[in-house]
């Protein structure tokens, strides 16, 4: 008999630990390297369409992450000002019904910690940063900064907008920041004395907006972030603090909701929103790319960790019962199912006009990464 495919992943977020979980479920071996010393819960929160947790039933995380999230009845759209409703995206049982999958929303922290739950931790290599590929007659050498080394049959690049695998494989130009910046950060409900929020809001300003939901199925835990205009901001980095005084003063004048949870907000964090073109080949032989490290989003979907999780399902059934010769092509399956919709997903994240309307949002979130057709 075989031995299994040995999968090498670089990165153990998201999509590095999702595609672990998937390749694991197809009978894959897999190890993942990931060059933080640990594991840090950042004080955000994340959306789960119907879409990813299609995916993540697959994957058996289902009950964790209901039992974890919050279960909204709506995406309210609404202008800045006035609180009028733009448009209303009814989620709840409906949409459950509809798209077979509910949609959540979570603490990031919970949905990192439901998909480590499914890579055994002797599996997961903490503190290895990547530094070289090679391609040896015993297959791809991996070389980390330490002077350790690997060898795998195949490689995953999940390393995200600054993937040291792209670098690797291809001469891209750097990230391109779009003079835009983020605040975010989660906060106790209780310190709203009482007051009571939407479910899940975005309130659309002329060159800014905020969004606002609970992250807790007791709504015990809040979560805002925002977008706005800051074109002298260049840093990215997620554990970066920012003034709430500047905060609120960015968003004055907004509807009383708004003001009332930035008014209670103890402290935020602040990082520079950039962007990237998607690759036009993500594969070379035995070395893919898969989420962000090829087709990076902006955050104005809330489908960047989504489109990385139903990558990792995708490509799991391009692997199956692949051998070593064979995962070249089956890399070439992957992009060519993958690419038409993750191009379309980062071309109407960035455009920052998903559900200011009336939206068909069928296509998004009716999307099932387990049965869709794989290219020929």
């Amino acid at each position: 008999m075989p031995r299994p495919l040995n999968v090498a992943i670089i990165g153990a977020g998201m999509g590095g630990l999702a595609t672990a979980a998937a390749l694991r479920k197809a009978g894959i071996d897999v190890t993942v390297y990931e060059q933080a010393r640990q594991f840090a819960r950042l004080g955000a929160g994340i959306q789960v369409g119907c879409n990813a947790m299609k995916v993540l039933r697959g994957l058996g995380l289902e009950q964790r992450m209901r039992s974890q999230s919050f279960y909204p009845r709506s995406w309210n759209n609404r202008d800045w000002r006035t609180g009028e409703v733009k448009f209303d995206m009814i989620f709840g049982e409906s949409a459950e019904a509809k798209f077979g999958a509910p949609y959540l929303l979570a603490h990031r922290g919970d949905l990192h910690e439901a998909l480590a739950s499914a890579v055994p931790d002797e599996l997961i290599r903490l503190n290895h940063k990547l530094v070289g590929l090679d391609d040896t007659p015993d297959g791809m050498r991996l070389t980390f900064a330490d002077g350790a080394t690997a060898t795998a049959d195949a490689v995953v690049g999940a390393d995200g907008v600054h993937s040291v695998v792209r670098d690797i494989l291809f001469d891209t130009p750097p990230v391109t920041y779009t003079g835009r910046i983020a605040y975010r950060t989660t906060y106790p409900a209780s310190l709203l004395n009482g007051e009571r929020i939407d479910d899940c809001t975005k309130w659309w300003g002329e060159d800014r907006h905020i969004v606002i939901y609970y992250v807790k199925p007791d709504r015990s835990e809040i979560y805002l972030v925002t977008s706005q205009p800051e074109p002298d901001f260049r840093i990215e980095s997620w554990s970066a603090k920012g003034d709430v005084k500047e905060l609120r003063k960015a968003f004055a004048g907004f509807d009383r909701q708004v003001e009332q949870v930035l008014a209670a907000c103890p402290d935020v964090h602040k990082w520079a929103i950039v962007d990237r073109e998607s690759l036009d080949c993500w594969a070379d032989g035995k070395v893919t790319l898969l989420g962000d490290a090829c087709h990076p989003m902006t955050p104005y979907m809330a489908q960047g960790a989504a489109m990385a999780i139903e990558d990792a399902a995708v490509l799991s059934r391009c692997l199956d019962g692949v051998d070593r010769d064979g995962v070249a092509g089956a890399f070439r399956r992957f992009e060519a199912t993958r690419k038409e919709r993750t191009s379309r997903v980062q071309a109407t994240s960035r455009a920052n006009t998903w559900l200011r309307g009336k939206t068909d949002a069928d296509w998004v979130y009716g999307y099932d990464a387990w049965t869709v057709p794989l290219a020929a």
